[in-house]
């Protein structure tokens, strides 16, 4: 009976050691797949910017003079983006994705961040004091499934330094 048991739990062992694997193995497939179709694209000066990282990292250090938005996405990897010296134009909107990786951008003091965000086993923190209604305002759509998203105003002395 004992023999019998063990045996029923090492197909159940090996059944989901399977199915795991490939489910490890699709997953590592698509990103590398997404890696090739989603390049990063944009720079310092770029008003419109499209960052990815995946099974790596992306940084940018915009200085805009009508920043938009874009797009941000990590995915086992990190994207970090410091738009404290960067101009916001009416309407920019951000998109942020996470998935096992983590996005952090760094904005003016000055600015005021909207944010909606759906998460799943992950975390958002979005430390901008700003309140003035008249303030320039970024909008930021995010989804967050095992991973961060950090936003956080640079501090107004730290910036003239």
């Amino acid at each position: 009976m004992l023999a019998t048991l063990r045996s029923i739990a090492m197909r159940v062992v090996r059944a989901l050691g399977l199915v795991l694997l490939g489910f490890y193995g699709g997953f590592v497939t698509a990103a590398a797949l997404v890696k090739r179709v989603l390049p990063s694209r944009g720079d310092a000066e770029s008003d419109d910017v499209a960052l990815t990282a995946i099974f790596g990292g992306a940084q940018l250090k915009s200085r805009a003079r009508a920043f938009r938005g874009g797009s941000m996405l990590a995915w086992f990897g990190g994207v970090e983006a410091d738009l404290s010296e960067a101009d916001l134009a009416p309407e920019a909107r951000m998109t942020v994705g996470a998935l096992f990786g983590g996005v952090a951008i760094k904005v003016p003091s000055d600015w005021r961040v909207e944010h909606t965000a759906r998460v799943f086993s992950g975390g958002v923190t979005v430390d901008v004091p700003a309140d003035d209604p008249a303030a320039p305002t970024l909008v930021v759509d995010a989804t967050v499934a095992f991973g961060g998203l950090a936003i956080k105003a640079k501090a107004a002395d730290a910036a003239e330094s």
